[in-house]
């Protein structure tokens, strides 16, 4: 954005069992001979084992219980070898169902978006939903929370509509794939990107933007510019202390999630003759600096020998993460220690998955960024883009 740096598994198979020594096409459990097996046992003696005359000798008799036993033993226990273990896991397997398929279809957008691709200097056609998935999929960590990437897919869905209803040249595309509107890549590169991650990432994507197809953010029933960035410093910052107009919507929040963000703290370190160079201004030996900061404690004006800077300009000029920055001169060098990341208005990236992280809706999280805004349908606040 422009300004914004079981299915249940079985079991492992069980050692093949040895042959058992009795003839499992004999129709009764004849007791042996020690060291005769039943198969080779002659007719004459199977009627003199199973006739009337029965008197059958205790050891065999003990044999015979002993076979039983163990024919109705073993095939237990080759199907349950732990019942409890096994009905447990059979139990919690049985309640869960496969994982959704969610696919993004053409229908599901009421209008498409031509972007303008910045390695081509070629215009792709791409269905809005499809659109916004794949913003959200270059804009967002694919790992965060679903319900920090629905909360992104609103803002991306918001941040397009919003453009459209306002571009000025309606026979150019309007959208870049460039953070000087939204990042966007195509299915190639994003199969590039992730690999074999490419379809776990999408599918995650693809239900938090069809978990809110066709919503986007409005304030006094029109679309918001819903500016979103990295990580902040603690807090949000108010529109007109980094940008020029006041936004109602977009004002100074507490977000301390930011602080587990691995973006939260940088440094910077710049030789003081480039300094000197892209200041404009001789430093000498002892650099002398006032800065007055924000409610957010951003750098709103900072002066140099006795020139005056806004922080957003030094932020620009060093490439620092952040205008919340802090400076100390050392050894030919100034170094630049800052919190946060991007131009720190709108919705964190860290702190919208801070807030999921702890059982927040997609919708509490921008209504908490966004102050005062509403969750509307895209065809009714603008049937314009619809109609097309």
């Amino acid at each position: 954005m422009k300004n914004r740096n079981y299915n249940y598994k079985m079991p492992k198979a069980w050692k093949k069992k040895k042959k058992s020594t009795f003839n499992r096409k004999s129709t009764s459990l004849m007791p042996v001979k020690k060291g005769e097996l039943p198969g080779k046992l002659n007719q004459k003696k199977y009627k003199q084992l199973t006739g009337t005359s029965s008197t059958w000798k205790l050891p065999g008799i003990l044999f015979v219980a002993s076979l039983s036993i163990i024919m109705l033993i073993i095939p237990t226990l080759i199907v349950m070898p732990d019942g409890s273990k096994n009905d447990k896991q059979m139990t919690v397997n049985a309640g869960q169902e496969p994982e959704e398929t969610v696919e993004l279809s053409a229908g599901d957008s009421p209008f498409s978006v031509e972007v303008m691709r910045a390695s081509s200097d070629k215009v792709e056609n791409v269905p809005l939903e499809t659109y916004v998935s794949r913003v959200v999929a270059s804009e967002m960590p694919s790992e965060f929370e679903l319900e920090a990437l629905k909360a992104q897919a609103l803002a991306a869905r918001t941040y397009i509509v919003d453009l459209l209803l306002n571009q000025d040249q309606e026979d150019k595309p309007a959208v870049t794939d460039t953070t000087a509107n939204q990042v966007y890549s195509n299915e190639a590169e994003l199969r590039k990107k992730w690999g074999k991650d490419y379809n776990k990432n999408m599918q995650k994507i693809n239900k938090a933007v069809a978990s809110t197809k066709g919503e986007i953010l409005t304030y006094d029933n029109a679309p918001i510019f819903p500016a979103f960035f990295s990580t902040s410093n603690g807090y949000t910052e108010n529109s007109e202390d980094y940008w020029e107009n006041k936004l109602p919507y977009l004002r100074s929040v507490k977000s301390p999630w930011d602080k587990n963000s691995p973006k939260f703290l940088d440094q910077t370190v710049v030789s003081i003759e480039d300094a000197e160079q892209a200041l404009g201004v001789d430093l000498g030996d002892q650099i002398q600096v006032d800065i007055a900061r924000t409610d957010s404690n951003r750098v709103s004006k900072l002066t140099v020998a006795g020139k005056e800077f806004s922080g957003r300009e030094i932020r620009e000029k060093f490439k620092l993460r952040s205008s919340d920055f802090d400076i100390e001169q050392k050894n030919g060098h100034l170094i630049f220690t800052t919190k946060g990341f991007g131009h720190g208005i709108g919705m964190s990236q860290y702190g919208a998955n801070g807030m999921a992280k702890n059982g927040k809706s997609y919708q509490d999280i921008v209504k908490y960024y966004y102050q005062g805004v509403k969750i509307s349908e895209v065809a009714e606040t603008a049937p314009t883009l619809v109609a097309k």
